[in-house]
Parts: C-alpha cells; sequence; structure tokens
C-alpha cells in the first residue's frame, strides 16, 4: 500500500482500552492510532478526516493531560445532525478513537464495557463538538478552522477539470499533490496550532 510519506510523520494517538484488554485482544489494552487508520477507515485522506483526526487527538489530552485516555470513556456530542455536511466523516474518525458509538455501538457485558449511546447528533451546544469524560465528567468544546489553511489557487481549477475529466494524467497527479499538501499542513505545521484547532474546558 502507497501513500504519502508524511501519514507516518503525524502524531499518534494511544489510548487504554478496557474491553480490548478483558478480551485479550491487545496486551495491556494499549491501542496505538495513527492517521493512516483513520484514512483506511474514511477511504480517503481529506481536511475533514485530518480535522477530525487532529481535533480528538487534542481533545483527549486536553481531558487527561500526561495519563493515557481511556477508549470508551469518553462521550462526544455533535452539534449537526448526521446527515448535514460532514457530520457523519467527523463522528467516524471521532469513534475510532474514543470508542464512542450511537445506538449502534456495542452494548456490553454485564453492564460494563458498553459504547452504545456514547456518540450523540444534533445536540444544542456553542460549538460543533463537545468531549466528556464519563469517569469524571470533564468536558471539552473543540472546534477546527480549516479556513487557516487555505488551499493552494491551483486546486480548485484542477479539481473541477478532473471532475469534469477534461484533465490529463499530470493535472490530475498535480491535484492529488496539491490537495494531500494542504491535509500535510494541518496535521504537521498547524497540528497544535491554536488558530486552527480550538479546544475550551468547559467549566
Amino acid at each position: 500500500m502507497h501513500y504519502p510519506p508524511f501519514f507516518d510523520a503525524v502524531p499518534r494517538v494511544r489510548v487504554r482500552d478496557p474491553l480490548a484488554e478483558f478480551l485479550g485482544a491487545v496486551e495491556g489494552g494499549v491501542i496505538e492510532y495513527r492517521y493512516l487508520d483513520a484514512v483506511r477507515l474514511a477511504g480517503h485522506s481529506c481536511p475533514t478526516v485530518a480535522g477530525a483526526y487532529g481535533l480528538t487527538r487534542l481533545a483527549l489530552g486536553a481531558l487527561y493531560g500526561a495519563a493515557m485516555a481511556e477508549r470508551g470513556c469518553v462521550r462526544a456530542t455533535l452539534r449537526d445532525d448526521a446527515s448535514v455536511g460532514v457530520a457523519g466523516v467527523v463522528a467516524s474518525v471521532v469513534s475510532l478513537l474514543t470508542g464512542a458509538c450511537a445506538e449502534t455501538g456495542f452494548k456490553g457485558l454485564a453492564g460494563r464495557f458498553e459504547r452504545r449511546g456514547l456518540l450523540a447528533f444534533g445536540v444544542e451546544q456553542a460549538w460543533e463538538l463537545r468531549f466528556t469524560r464519563c469517569d469524571d465528567g470533564a468536558s471539552v468544546d473543540a472546534a477546527v478552522n480549516l479556513r487557516a489553511v487555505p488551499a493552494d489557487p491551483q486546486m480548485m481549477p484542477l479539481m473541477q477539470r478532473c471532475l469534469a475529466g477534461a484533465a490529463d494524467e499530470d493535472e490530475r497527479r498535480l491535484f492529488g499533490s496539491l490537495w494531500q499538501d494542504r491535509v500535510r499542513r494541518i496535521l504537521l505545521e498547524h497540528g497544535d496550532d491554536p488558530e486552527v484547532f480550538v479546544i475550551r474546558h468547559v467549566d
């Protein structure tokens, strides 16, 4: 599988999943997610997938500090309904990293490890995402400002030519390169930029 080399440079997300430990799937329950895992899940790499990955990484860091985040112990709520814009894509990446699921999620074992109901859409809240720890109730609001990392001016005309079937092979390759370069800038050059990834602790 060939993919842009910068994928491997994106900071990883390490979590402890008690269910994985209980079932013997992963020693100690420690799972390390890479940006490539989010790409595999979504089937593509784009600013939305990158934004959701980066935002969730920072939100978990804000909630747990130096401690390892506990997968399956975080509730995530989205302001938008599931059918609005890119909310579904964002939620899928959030679910991957946090274990939070809607009503289709894992029902648990003897009252433990339930993931169902930890993800909700259309919640009345000021920011686009809120993450809440299930154990102590600590919450952070989170938003990503992708406009702060603009695309190359050539990209949109090239996209239009590609979608219309008018682009040649060189133009298609250039479009893909410019598209992924914006993703790279979001995740690497602005991965900890508070103007792009905005996290606020909720009182």
